[in-house]
């Protein structure tokens, strides 16, 4: 598995604020945080933003909406 480009990394940042700060995630949100991760090994400071929406999600702090 490959590391993240440091421009992928900036993106990934941006939507996981985009998401944290709105409290919604979008199809589209999902989509580009899937192919910008796939395949790719994820620094620890990554997987704590995954996990944090992924928590987030299950606990109703976060809704998904089209």
């Amino acid at each position: 598995m490959d590391t993240i480009a440091s421009t992928d990394r900036n993106a990934i940042r941006r939507a996981v604020d985009r998401i944290l700060s709105s409290r919604q995630i979008s199809r589209q949100d999902q989509r580009t945080l899937m192919t910008l991760l796939s395949g790719h090994c994820l620094s620890s400071q990554e997987q704590v933003w995954v996990d944090r929406i992924y928590e987030d999600l299950h606990r109703g702090l976060i809704h998904a909406i089209d």
